[in-house]
């Protein structure tokens, strides 16, 4: 979500500027609640897939920000780096209308995060 709503923004404000998203462990596949959460507010998230983060995604980093998704810590690669935790409940297992309010969580943040880096 947050990956779909940063470039979807950016581009709204005609930016340069793309985020990349990536977990600890690779999921097989979208979860189809966030799916339909998204499709909802016309964020569609076509095109996206769950991915592993690596080294070179952090290299190419500006900022790393984790969600906080109660992932493993001694898994994480981030508890190396300097991150900021936004400290959200991961959508997993969650209904819809709970994963609705931790979409409109994550369209907040990442609206704070763009208006932050001055862009």
């Amino acid at each position: 979500m947050a990956e779909t709503f940063f470039n979807h923004e950016a581009r709204r404000r005609a930016l340069s500027v793309r985020a990349a998203s990536a977990g600890t462990l690779g999921a097989g596949s979208l979860n189809p609640v966030v799916e339909e959460a998204m499709i909802e507010i016309g964020v569609p998230l076509e095109g996206h897939f769950p991915k592993v983060l690596t080294p070179e995604m952090v290299q190419k980093a500006e900022r790393i920000v984790s969600m906080g998704s109660g992932v493993d810590a001694e898994a994480c690669p981030t508890r190396f780096l300097v991150t900021e935790d936004w400290g959200l409940d991961d959508p997993a297992g969650h209904n819809l209308d709970v994963v609705r309010l931790i979409r409109d969580e994550v369209r907040v943040r990442v609206e704070r995060l763009l208006d932050e880096l001055g862009v």
